[in-house]
């Protein structure tokens, strides 16, 4: 009761609070862990003179600690190749599109914890937001993302797990704290719901239900005298009927950094 009382709690707040356009790349979920590390370099490339189009592409790896201790650096979990086209294409409202590759570690659940496996994923995704200006200093952004994933084994063979349809509400309250340098506060609660089509024990789909809830807080900045932006992150993974869960989730040390590219005109030949 303490748990879901704290997850209702979180989410009214968010309910009237505020989100912003400039995105960090969230770490994904890396399963059952105590703590992790997500660390991202993206390229984030204005595509007209209004910089309402964008694209951002980015490369990442994940890290993880064993069930049974708290180093986040423990082990290899995922490495990300992610590209994403943004259209901020009325006031206030944006979509989005992407494609993106995953290859994930997986570990044994019992000591000695070993490596027994890859997983590899194809992700195309899509999602839509609202924001809210609420006074001079907060915002409020509301986003829903709807994903199709596709999983394989290392040799591109049939996984367990054959594809998963799954959906994202994400809320975002963001601070502006100073306008040196863009410095900025984003606090956020993400819900994911999904259903997948399995392929062992033998072909069925589970059913549409919550999985996991995301609760992350950002400082994000531009770096001075550079083209350069960077987020540094907590966010903690609350994994439904998992053993980290039990324990307040796992623990995330996050940070990205991004090359902000201007629009350049093509020129005609």
């Amino acid at each position: 009761m303490y748990r879901k009382g704290r997850i209702i709690v979180t989410l009214g707040l968010l309910w009237f609070s505020g989100g912003c356009l400039k995105a960090q790349i969230s770490p994904p979920g890396l399963g059952e862990a105590n703590t992790a590390f997500w660390g991202a370099f993206g390229i984030r490339r204005k595509l007209d003179s209004l910089g309402k189009k964008q694209a951002l592409s980015y490369v990442a790896i994940g890290r993880k600690s064993s069930p049974d201790n708290d180093n986040l650096f423990s082990k290899q979990a995922i490495f990300v190749a992610n590209h994403e086209v943004f259209n901020s294409f009325a006031p206030h409202q944006q979509y989005s599109y992407a494609i993106s590759y995953r290859r994930q570690n997986e570990y044994q659940s019992m000591e000695p914890y070993e490596k027994e496996g890859v997983e590899q994923e194809f992700r195309i995704y899509g999602r839509y937001a609202y924001t809210f200006n609420i006074g001079s200093q907060w915002k409020w952004k509301n986003t829903i993302r709807q994903e199709f994933r596709k999983f394989f084994d290392a040799d591109f063979h049939n996984a367990e797990e054959n594809f998963q349809l799954r959906t994202r509400l994400k809320s975002q309250l963001t601070y502006n704290l100073s306008g040196k340098n863009s410095q900025k506060l984003a606090l956020s609660v993400e819900t994911l719901f999904s259903t997948s089509y399995m392929n062992e024990p033998e072909t069925h789909w589970t059913p549409f239900a919550y999985k996991e809830m995301r609760i992350a807080l950002y400082y994000m900045f531009n770096i001075p005298n550079s083209p350069f932006s960077m987020d540094i992150g907590y966010m903690d993974d609350l994994i439904r009927g998992s053993h980290s869960a039990s324990k307040g989730g796992v623990h995330y040390l996050a940070a990205d950094l991004i090359w902000n590219l201007p629009y350049k005109k093509r020129g005609i030949e």
